[in-house]
This record gives structure tokens, C-alpha cells and sequence, in this order.
């Protein structure tokens, strides 16, 4: 009776426990992260006696999840490039809009204000034109500092995400940390090989939660612990100890966010989710938009000054500059010493770049490069002793250094928002080539050869190597964001797919189905009831044993 007795109660064990994982499965069907779950069950070993093996029962040999690492890695590295592809097109999408817009753009403000030049060309002794001319030049020079503003805003708004993805990172590398100790303990404890199948998926969801975030991978370790690592191999979590990521103003920009884990800059290493997706927003888009925007101040200024500077106001002086930017910004790297000066070079326009610029010295000499594409500019043979024209600027030593310096020169990262209006007098415009002999006087009455020169700075084609007008230079920016946009949006498009892909291939792994449960609550109660059914033969057998032997 013992046999068919404990082969029984081995079979009620076994459906049980079936009936129990079942039920779990039921109730997670919503749990994010949640793997089904299932009773693995093999047969005890059979008996051998003289008639032969006689069967044992069953015995229960695990309860496992549905997991495949091959989906699971796919349906991470798939996180990662649509949020970074998503936050991406999102964000540049913004900068597209405001510089494409007619009412928010460049072009209009540019043909209002040489519309008003052409006024004053027309009719050089007209207060109403002057004034017109004037008040263009207010409203062209808000105009770039409004841009320059809202380039200030999306900066500020790329930070803030980084800040935001930064700390969830180190809070999920916290998290996992913590399980992955609640796993150690809970493998350790356990025998053949039966593992915290809830801990597990708990600790993978966080892994994929992480992955939103940057780019991760995972290694298991023999104790059940996973380590993670980004960027190009940079551990975040080891066992149970983590890594913090933070974040750390450049010593030229403040606002310029670097990427840092244990002190150490890893900015251009990050890869996937939205805080490369920020970053790259920020490197091949904003930064190059404010920086050809600047172009276009730098140089639309400089021109206008030299040709309002090269004529005479009504009253018959020679003309003052109508704009105003400022020196070149210098900012001299940590430990640096001496100084650098740096000046706008009128003749030298067509050579502006929408670059910042490093100036290194080396204890003996200088050399210059070009950030944007780290080309090396050659410096003239004179320098320092002489000023040098150079990238449209005229760099000069103002004190030299005692040492090994580096210097951060940004002739147009700022133009646009320091550009301002130097007078609002209409009597100063410079619409005269020439006033009449002997000390200043009125100019010659209806002398319009400077006006007709300011005039002609729309159409002239004097930026970017002599080969781009204001407008030209304008439009780059405008088709470069559009075409960053554009890329962006199909990427994301494409990533949405394959995310979508990876996601079901893990659904039809992992996921609960509810018909599907619901037969096996059917098939496992069923086989339960015939299990308590033999234990009632079991005994109604003992019984009539017992009754045979009174």
C-alpha cells in the first residue's frame, strides 16, 4: 500500500504546487517585467523489484520562467536606440521650428531691415526713412537675441533632462544593487539549482527601465549577480556595490553639461537612450545652430559697421558703427596663464567659422585649432610678437604665459545674444559717401553712395569663403536642423518598429496568456482530483486489508 500511497501524495504535491504557479501567473498577468512561470516535474526513481521497475511518483524538480537572454539583450539594445532616437527628434524638432518659422525666423527680420536700407538709399535725406532704418535695426537685433534666448531655453531643457536621466540611472543601479544581494542570499539557500524567479524579473525589469535611460550591458555572475556596465565598458554595477554618474559644467561653459562617472569625463562615450539622445541633441544640433546663428551676427555686423564706418551721417561726420559685439570671448583653461585677446577682423569675414577655436601654448610656441572639425590653422610666422588675422579674427598677446596654457576662443558661439544697437539716432546713419570740403558739415543733399553700398550687403556674397549671403548663411541653418530633424524622425520611426518587434518576441516568450492559463488551471485540477482519488483507493485497499486480517 505504501507504493501506490506515496505515489499518490507525490501527485497531489506535484499538481499543487502546478495549481499554485498557475494561480501566480493569473495574478501577474499586469505585473510589468512579469516572466510566466511553470512547474518543471520529472519521475522519482522507480523501484526494482523481482516483477520488474515499479514507478515512484513524480518529483518536483524546479519552477522556472519563460526566459530567453538572446530576446531579452534584443529587446534592451532596442530601448536604448528608440529613446535615443525618439529624444533626439523630439528635441531637434523644436529648434527646426522656431528658426523655419516666418514669424519666429531670421529672413523676414533681414528683408524688413534692408527693406528699410533701401528706403533711406532711395531718399538719403528722409527722417521718416532714418527712422524707419532704425527701428529695423532694433527690431532685426532682438530678433537675433530672441533666437539666441530660446537656443539658451532648449540648452537648459536638454540639462534638465540629463539631470533627470542621471538620477534614474544612479537609482536604478541602486535597485539592482539591493536585489542583487536579495538574490546572492536567496540562490545560496536554495537547492538544486532553484532560483528567485521574482527577484530575477524584478531585477531585469530595472535593467530595462535603465536602458531608456543609456545604453547598458549585463554580465551574470556565477552567485546569481549581475554586473552592469555602460558607455565603452565603464562599470555602474559591480555585485552589490554602484557607480555614480553626475554631471559637471566645462571649465569654458557652465551650462556645457559633461558626463562624469568616479570624477572621470565620459561624455563622448555614452551610448543609446535619452541621455545620448540630449547629448547628441546638444553636440550636432543645438550647438552647431547657435554657432552658424552667431555666423550670420558676427558677420552680418562686422560688414554693415565697415561700410557705415567708410561714410558720412547727415550732419557730415563720418559714420559710427551701428552695431555693436563686443571683443572675441577668451576663456583661458584651468591652470592657465597669461592672456589673449581676440577682435572681429572686418577684412577678414569671409573666413569667419561656425567653430570655437583652442590656442595652445606649449612653453615655446602657440598653435591654433579649429574645434569643429579639429583642423589645424596655421598662425603667421610673427605671432606673438605682431597681432595675427586669422579665421576672420585678429588674435593678439596681451600678456604671455609662464607656462603650458590653453585658451578657448568663441568668435560666434555668443554673437547673436551680445549683438545690440549702438544709436538710435537717425541723423548718424551714414548714407553719404562724401561730405563737403573743409570741417564737417551737412552732408551733400541727396548723396546716397553709401546707403546704395549698406543696401547691396543683403545680396553680397562675403560669408563662409566668400561663397554665402546673409540669407545663404541663414538657409544652412535652417536645412541642416530641418535634415538633423528629418533624420532623426525616420530613426526613431524605424527604432519604434524593432522595439515593437523585440517587445512581442518577448511577449510571446514570457508573457501571461489568460486562455492558456485557464486550461492548465482545468488540466492541473483535473489531475489533482484523480490524485485524491487514488489516495481514496489507497485507503479503501488498506481497509479491506485490515478487515481480512480480524
Amino acid at each position: 500500500m505504501t507504493g501506490i500511497l506515496g505515489t499518490a501524495l507525490s501527485g497531489l504535491m506535484a499538481f499543487q504546487r502546478s495549481l499554485d504557479t498557475t494561480s501566480h501567473n493569473i495574478a501577474n498577468v499586469n505585473t510589468e517585467g512579469y516572466s510566466r512561470q511553470r512547474v518543471e516535474l520529472n519521475t522519482q526513481p522507480a523501484q526494482y523489484t523481482a516483477a520488474g521497475y515499479i514507478g515512484q511518483g513524480v518529483n518536483i524538480a524546479a519552477v522556472s520562467r519563460s526566459y530567453d537572454q538572446f530576446i531579452t539583450n534584443q529587446l534592451t539594445s532596442s530601448t536604448s536606440a528608440f529613446a535615443e532616437t525618439h529624444t533626439l527628434s523630439t528635441l531637434a524638432s523644436q529648434v527646426d521650428a522656431i528658426i523655419a518659422n516666418e514669424s519666429t525666423g531670421l529672413s523676414p527680420a533681414l528683408k524688413s531691415f534692408f527693406n528699410a536700407v533701401n528706403g533711406v538709399a532711395n531718399d538719403p535725406s528722409s527722417m521718416p526713412a532714418r527712422q524707419v532704418m532704425t527701428s529695423e535695426a532694433e527690431s532685426l537685433t532682438q530678433q537675433f537675441n530672441t533666437l539666441s534666448s530660446r537656443f539658451d531655453d532648449f540648452r537648459d531643457q536638454a540639462n534638465n533632462q540629463m539631470q533627470a536621466s542621471v538620477d534614474d540611472i544612479n537609482s536604478f543601479a541602486g535597485n539592482i544593487a539591493t536585489l542583487n544581494g536579495k538574490i546572492i542570499i536567496d540562490s545560496s539557500r536554495a537547492s538544486g539549482g532553484q532560483l528567485p524567479n521574482d527577484l530575477l524579473d524584478q531585477r531585469d525589469a530595472l535593467v530595462a527601465k535603465m536602458a531608456e535611460k543609456i545604453s547598458v550591458s549585463t554580465i551574470v555572475q556565477q552567485d546569481g549577480s549581475i554586473n552592469v556596465f555602460i558607455g565603452q565598458g565603464q562599470s555602474l554595477v559591480l555585485g552589490v556595490s554602484t557607480a555614480k554618474l553626475s554631471l559637471a559644467g566645462s571649465s569654458v561653459d557652465l551650462s556645457h553639461k559633461n558626463i562624469l562617472i568616479g570624477g572621470l569625463d565620459i561624455s563622448k562615450q555614452i551610448t543609446g537612450g535619452e541621455l545620448s539622445g540630449a547629448l547628441k541633441f546638444r553636440d550636432d544640433v543645438l550647438d552647431p545652430a547657435r554657432q552658424q546663428l552667431g555666423l550670420v551676427a558676427a558677420g552680418f555686423a562686422v560688414q554693415f559697421n565697415a561700410v557705415q564706418t567708410a561714410g558720412f551721417d547727415l550732419n557730415g561726420n563720418p559714420g559710427a558703427a551701428l552695431f555693436d559685439l563686443g571683443t572675441v570671448p577668451v576663456v583661458a583653461a584651468s591652470g592657465s596663464t597669461g592672456s589673449i585677446s581676440a577682435a572681429y577682423d572686418p577684412a577678414g569675414t569671409g573666413s569667419l567659422n561656425p567653430s570655437d577655436y583652442r590656442l595652445d601654448y606649449n612653453g615655446a610656441a602657440y598653435s591654433l585649432t579649429r574645434l569643429s572639425d579639429n583642423t589645424a590653422i596655421t598662425l603667421p610666422a610673427s605671432f606673438p610678437g605682431t597681432p595675427a588675422a586669422v579665421e576672420g579674427m585678429t588674435l593678439a598677446q596681451a600678456a604671455p604665459p609662464t607656462g603650458t596654457s590653453s585658451f578657448i576662443i568663441r568668435p560666434a558661439f555668443d554673437a547673436a545674444k551680445k549683438l545690440t544697437v549702438v544709436f538710435s539716432d537717425p541723423l548718424k546713419i551714414a548714407a553719404a559717401g562724401s561730405n563737403s570740403p573743409g570741417p564737417p558739415v551737412a552732408a551733400i543733399p541727396g548723396d546716397n553712395t553709401n546707403a546704395l553700398r549698406l543696401a547691396d550687403l543683403e545680396k553680397k556674397a562675403a560669408l563662409l569663403g566668400g561663397k554665402a549671403t546673409l540669407n545663404d548663411a541663414y538657409g544652412q541653418l535652417v536645412a541642416k536642423a530641418s535634415s538633423s530633424t528629418h533624420a532623426a524622425t525616420i530613426s526613431s520611426s524605424a527604432q519604434q518598429v524593432l522595439l515593437n518587434q523585440a517587445t512581442q518576441s518577448r511577449e510571446n516568450l514570457a508573457g501571461v496568456n489568460l486562455d492558456e492559463e485557464a486550461a492548465n488551471l482545468i488540466k492541473f485540477q483535473q489531475s489533482y482530483q484523480a490524485a485524491a482519488q487514488v489516495v481514496s483507493v489507497a485507503r479503501s485497499l488498506f481497509d479491506t486489508l485490515i478487515g481480512a486480517t480480524r
